[in-house]
C-alpha cells in the first residue's frame, strides 16, 4: 500500500531526527517547518524537552509576512538572535524531512550569518 504524502513526510522527518541524535552531542536542535503560507523555526533542547527560542512568519510585531525566501531568511535571523541572547551558539540543523533547498536553505544560511554554528 502506498503512503500518503503526509505519511511520507513524517517518515523522512523521523529518519532525519534519528540521524541527528547520533551527531548532536548534547547540542540543541534547530528545527524547521514550512507550510504553503508560513515558515517556523524552533531551537529545542531535547534533553530537557524545552523550546529555547522560536520565530515564525506569524509574529505580529515584525514585518515578516508570507512564505518566500526573504521571509525565511528573516525568520532564520530572528531565531539566531534569540538563541544567542539565551546563550546558545552551537546547534544541529533539523530540516524536518524537507530537502535542503529554497526556503529551508535561505533560513539556514541566514541563521549561520547571524551567528549560529552548525
Amino acid at each position: 500500500m502506498a503512503l500518503s504524502p503526509r505519511e511520507s513526510h513524517v517518515r523522512r522527518a523521523q529518519r532525519t531526527r534519528t540521524r541527528l541524535k547520533a551527531l548532536s552531542n548534547g547540542r540543541p536542535r534547530l528545527t524547521v517547518f514550512r507550510s504553503s503560507k508560513n515558515i517556523y523555526a524552533q531551537i529545542i533542547d531535547d534533553e530537557r524537552g524545552v523550546t529555547l527560542a522560536s520565530a515564525s512568519t506569524l509574529e505580529g510585531d515584525k514585518k515578516v509576512k508570507g512564505a518566500d525566501k526573504d521571509a525565511a531568511a528573516l525568520v532564520g535571523k530572528l531565531v539566531a538572535e534569540r538563541a544567542i541572547e539565551k546563550g546558545v551558539k552551537d546547534v544541529v540543523f533539523d530540516r524536518g524531512g524537507f530537502i535542503y533547498h529554497g526556503r529551508i536553505k535561505a533560513l539556514a544560511e541566514a541563521a549561520r550569518e547571524a551567528g549560529l554554528n552548525f
